[in-house]
């Protein structure tokens, strides 16, 4: 158990530290800087850190400085306060931000992912797992309100169960749940990778349902700024978005292992037969748009997880909160 908790502690710190900021070469002069805060540092945002590594941000003349959140509270916290320039999180947060009255608030302007990342983790081996299995067990889940719990109780929705057929334990940190489960804690856990897979190489569990599979197409992740930030920098976000869309274009175009070996340099810890398998298991359940426009029908469906969760109470406007000025310009050839 103390090994564990030290692996993952180890990993929170590498993560941590490699935000990318403080660059002072020659190479980064005369560059606009630009700080985004990203939720988590995980394999299943691929196409960002391709545009990273293959120095699209920086042939669009932006000096991106990279900070991981660790949950979309203390990320959107980040954009609100100007700590940072662009949050990439669950554009749930968003919403919740501008229905508590915030006056400049944020907007969505790029969507990255279509299906959520993460898995549900098992203690033992379940070849035949169905979601009815979780009744009478104990799930180390989300943090309420968070876009992994939501749709995760959305599933369980979806298949008739209740929650209160099961034990959901929020208790736990964001990013904490792989150790804790490693620890004992819990039947199950719902992890992101590289955590599930590391959890399975380890022998400490196995991976028996996708969530992203099991909940449909959702706009899980986006990139957003104040509408400050937007109407005083658009030049800037145009160029960001179009960066992204070429980490994009890479993804759609390239092999699992051609891209493993391409972030390779983000996920240190990790080999690049891990990555590989991980980026397979992502491209083959179609997690990454071909663009980055979102679309106002996935941003419906969002509102109705949200409201079947009871954390919204009745729609907000799809044109307040999202602007597909920049993503449709950077998807045009």
């Amino acid at each position: 158990m103390k090994r564990s908790s030290f692996f993952y502690g180890l990993l929170f710190l590498m993560c941590f530290c490699m935000t990318g900021c403080g660059k002072t070469s020659k190479e980064q002069e005369g560059k606009t800087k630009v700080k985004l805060n990203e939720v988590a540092h995980s394999i299943f945002y691929a196409p960002m850190y391709v545009a990273m590594e293959n120095g699209y941000f920086e042939e669009e003349g932006l000096d991106l400085c990279l900070v991981t959140g660790f949950g979309a509270d203390k990320t959107m916290t980040a954009v609100l306060t100007k700590e940072a320039d662009i949050g990439f999180m669950g554009c749930e947060a968003s919403i919740y931000t501008y229905v508590q009255g915030a006056k400049d608030y944020v907007v969505n302007f790029a969507q990255l992912t279509q299906r959520a990342g993460n898995f549900l983790v098992s203690r033992v081996e379940e070849p035949e797992f169905a979601w009815e299995d979780l009744q009478g067990k104990t799930v180390l889940g989300g943090r309420a309100g968070g876009m992994p719990e939501m749709v995760f109780e959305y599933i369980l929705k979806q298949n008739g169960i209740t929650k209160d057929s099961l034990t959901i334990d929020q208790s736990i940190d964001f990013g904490a749940t792989a150790a804790a489960f490693s620890g004992g804690q819990g039947d199950y856990t719902i992890e992101f990778e590289p955590h599930a897979t590391m959890l399975e190489e380890k022998g400490d569990g196995y991976v028996v349902a996708s969530l992203g599979k099991d909940s449909g197409y959702v706009p899980y992740t986006s990139f957003c700024a104040t509408k400050e930030y937007l109407e005083l920098h658009p030049e800037v976000v145009e160029k960001f978005t179009r960066a992204l869309q070429r980490g994009m274009d890479y993804v759609s175009e390239h092999r699992p292992e051609e891209i493993a070996k391409v972030i390779h340099p983000q996920f240190p810890e990790n080999s690049v037969e891990m990555i590989t398998k991980i980026v397979k298991r992502y491209a083959e359940q179609n997690t990454w748009k071909e663009d980055l426009i979102f679309e106002e029908s996935s941003f419906t469906l969002l509102e109705n997880i949200l409201m079947d969760a009871k954390v919204l109470q009745k729609e907000v406007p799809y044109e307040d909160l999202v602007n597909t000025e920049f993503a449709g310009k950077a998807a045009k050839k």
